[in-house]
């Protein structure tokens, strides 16, 4: 199970830290050609949540492999179940079905992160 988690980490670290430098790096017309629920957002919120992205991949890795306050591991996952928590609805909303099913598969893996980390599998 150490393993899986390690493995959900990693894939969960990747995508969630790609989309938040995305959203923190690119302005917001380049990016309503791929996000088209950035146009109701203000670009300082899109931000925001790209930050929060690249913070929560980074605290999927980086306090588990350095030993330096490992806690903050299912921390992360845990706020990124929010994030993908609000992807879902925000998806939802937009009628966007493929993506509520990428983000709800997201939130699944996030959520049995945090599970294990904080449960049986803590480091």
């Amino acid at each position: 199970m150490n393993i899986l988690l390690w493995a959900l980490q990693i894939i969960l670290a990747l995508i969630f830290l790609g989309a938040g430098l995305t959203k923190v790096t690119q302005p917001k017309e380049k990016l309503r050609e791929r996000m088209a629920w950035v146009e109701p957002v203000p670009p300082a919120r899109v931000k925001a949540l790209g930050a929060a992205e690249v913070l929560g991949a980074l605290g999927l890795i980086l306090p588990a492999v350095t030993g330096i306050a490992p806690v903050l591991t299912p921390l992360a996952a845990a706020g990124l179940v929010i994030v993908a928590l609000g992807a879902v609805v925000v998806h939802a909303r937009a009628r966007e079905t493929q993506m509520v099913v990428v983000t709800a598969v997201l939130l699944l893996a996030a959520l049995v992160v945090a599970w294990g980390r904080f449960g049986p599998y803590a480091f």
